[in-house]
């Protein structure tokens, strides 16, 4: 699959019209995470070749983009999962489908092929959902990651002004990864995890080129990332600083997900929610990990935590991250029902 394939050339993706009207009418709910699905396979470096890698000189087990062509069965079952769990939203299986990301497992060149066939399996997927209950279409967001560098900070402690990566190489990495996943199918953009809001500037750049290209409008959902109880991102911002940082464009959400639970999550998005007319999503991590990596939080819980954010007027669309899983998306999605979509009413 060519990088330069146009098929959507100056026709916007299908759902535009359609989530921007649902998210007027419901607080959306997105899927929990794909990695704690897949972790459930059990897949050997086998799996992870499959037939077609089978003779890859590179050990390519936890390359979960990957599974997208290896293992798309597998793929297409978790986006159905989290449907059937009652999400409107399902993320595509590209979280590190960057030429960056895929630098760890010398996979450059497969960088488009990945995204376009991660998009095309949950198009698929959203489409017979869609089909049995028109009434509650389902849509795609096209996942991007933040990389595995930063743009604002050196790596190096002895050389405070190196940088691992820059600006042009983000934006660069970012479009090929926009172009795939728009060609695939999906509707809209998730720029999450987001760790250093120049890293999601540059991927923000990248879709805006790729929109004025095409001549094509496409929905842009922002998720960042605040990593401790300091209240700030990992670049130093404060909730304020994120938002003002990404607000130069129209966004269809801004948001924050993973690091934190729903318990300690909630007095960013109090703030975010005093400070911004966008629509605001959250997907919290199911707790915080225990001292074996894993999270605990039962979906009984997690649904309690997040009825404090519906009663409280602070989202409009609601899932999970880390830890997360479609019996955990079942019961927020049974509580979002309950409410109206949060209504804004921050000063601007």
């Amino acid at each position: 699959m060519s990088s330069n394939t146009k098929d959507n050339l100056g026709v916007p993706p299908s759902g535009v019209r359609g989530i921007k009207e649902a998210i007027k009418e419901r607080i959306l709910v997105l899927d929990g995470a794909m990695g704690t699905m897949l972790q459930r396979y059990n897949f050997s470096e086998e799996d992870f070749r499959g037939e077609r890698f089978k003779d890859f000189p590179h050990s390519l087990k936890g390359n979960n983009d990957l599974l997208s062509l290896t293992q798309p069965v597998a793929i297409a079952e978790v986006h159905a999962a989290y449907y059937e769990a009652g999400a409107d939203i399902v993320e595509t299986n590209t979280f590190s489908g960057t030429t960056i990301g895929m630098a760890d497992y010398h996979m450059e060149d497969l960088v488009y092929e990945l995204n376009y066939e991660s998009a095309k399996i949950a198009r698929k997927v959203a489409d017979e959902f869609t089909a049995k209950n028109p009434a509650k279409p389902r849509f795609v967001a096209g996942s991007i990651g933040p990389t595995n560098r930063t743009a604002s900070m050196s790596p190096d402690v002895n050389d405070p002004g190196y940088r691992a990566v820059t600006f042009d190489d983000l934006r660069i990495a970012y479009k090929l990864q926009v172009e795939a996943l728009i060609d695939g199918g999906s509707d809209l953009l998730l720029v999450e995890t987001i760790f250093d809001t120049l890293n999601a500037k540059a991927a923000l750049f990248a879709i805006e080129e790729v929109k004025t290209e095409r001549g094509i409008d496409i929905p842009i959902m922002v998720s960042g990332t605040i990593t401790d109880a300091s209240g700030r991102t990992l670049s130093g911002q404060t909730v304020e600083a994120f938002l003002i940082s990404v607000s130069h464009i129209p966004l269809l959400s801004v948001g924050f997900n993973c690091a934190l639970g729903a318990d300690l999550l909630k007095p960013y998005l109090q703030t975010l929610s005093q400070n911004t007319s966008f629509n605001i999503s959250a997907h919290p991590n199911a707790g915080l990990p225990n001292a074996f990596g894993e999270y605990d939080e039962t979906p009984a819980e997690m649904q309690a935590q997040i009825r404090g954010y519906l009663e409280d007027n602070l989202v409009n669309i609601i899932g999970g991250c880390c830890g997360t899983t479609p019996d955990h998306i079942r019961l927020i999605a049974e509580a979002a029902s309950e409410f109206k979509p949060r209504v804004s009413e921050a000063v601007m």
